[in-house]
């Protein structure tokens, strides 16, 4: 069986459709699937034993530039990609008009999708051969679940989902736990930021612990945050340029992780890593972290800077006893 999955982005989004794949592998081990994701998160789906081959695809970058000429010749490419077999199904798990007039409407099989009422943006379901209810006020994890095994035909395991890419670290890095933490302090949105002055304060409390803080980054606008927080910190190291699996490496290994509402964290969570994540204006029960060892703090208020750093070192100091 041959399935073409359709989750184009965000990053968060596409983790959150990984344990989807392990279920159906489980249900038809000879089932392989196609990917098509936005070219900046083509390495998530190569993770997982289900993913025969990635199609990126560059909606993001196309739409700046749509009818130039080096576009329109990739947009041509990209449509000849899916149009290159027939698939079983084609299950559009983005649920956008984006993502059934622009991919799922070109490729060949059975198309899939949730019903008008399911879907972020109803319009879509048009594209669907077959639209299904799912329900809104579970976990994004559990919808994806839930679309696959309706599209699919088979009973949705009650157990929780398995995001299927932590073999694939074990096998290709022998894991081991280092006297590190790992702080993720960058987001896209500034109302899920947590203040520097809170950040500055948990881990000047930390300086006697005997344990180095590393920090990642993304764009240059984190990159001078992360120096902020180190500056004249020995034992806070601010990391290099990562690709995605070198970031999962070095989280696997940490003792410990805390986080904001990001892609990271939601990485943190697929892979069982002990994650301590603060959440403002999130919806927790839809979107937040999914899986073991994760501990999500709450903002009452919705307002980041209402968590205390105290209240998270006490968390931590009990995470890592």
């Amino acid at each position: 069986m041959l399935v073409l999955m359709i989750k184009t982005s965000s990053m968060g989004d596409v983790i959150h459709s990984l344990p989807a794949l392990t279920d159906a592998k489980l249900a038809f081990p000879n089932m392989y699937c196609e990917w098509v994701i936005e070219e900046s998160f083509s390495e998530i789906p190569t993770w997982h034993p289900a993913v025969s081959h990635v199609i990126p695809v560059a909606i993001r970058r196309w739409r700046k530039n749509w009818f130039k000429k080096l576009i329109r010749k990739e947009r041509i490419n990209f449509k000849n990609a899916i149009q290159n077999r027939s698939y079983d199904a084609v299950i559009d798990a983005q649920g956008l008009i984006k993502s059934a007039a622009l991919i799922s409407r070109l490729a060949t099989g059975v198309k899939h999708g949730g019903d008008m009422c399911s879907i972020r943006e109803p319009v879509a379901s048009w594209w669907y051969d077959k639209r299904y209810a799912i329900n809104k006020n579970q976990h994004a994890v559990q919808r994806i679940r839930s679309l696959f095994a309706k599209s699919l035909n088979y009973t949705l395991p009650k157990t929780m989902g398995d995001y299927g890419i932590l073999q694939h670290f074990k096998k290709n890095q022998p894991i081991k736990t280092n006297n590190y933490l790992v702080f993720v302090h960058a987001t896209t949105k500034g109302n899920k930021q947590w203040p520097e002055t809170h950040w500055r304060t948990l881990i000047n409390s930390l300086q006697s612990e005997g344990i180095t803080i590393k920090l990642p980054w993304g764009t240059h606008d984190e990159f001078l945050r992360a120096q902020r927080l180190a500056q004249d910190l020995s034992y806070v190291e601010v990391l290099p340029k990562l690709m995605l699996q070198e970031i999962a490496h070095i989280l696997i290994g940490a003792k410990a992780i805390i986080s904001v509402d990001t892609g990271l964290s939601q990485l943190a969570a697929a892979l069982n890593c002990p994650n301590i994540t603060l959440y403002g204006p999130t919806n927790v029960d839809l979107i937040g972290g999914y899986g073991h060892n994760q501990i999500s703090v709450l903002s009452l208020q919705k307002n980041m800077a209402e968590i205390s750093p105290e209240k998270i070192q006490l968390i931590l100091k009990r995470l890592l006893k």
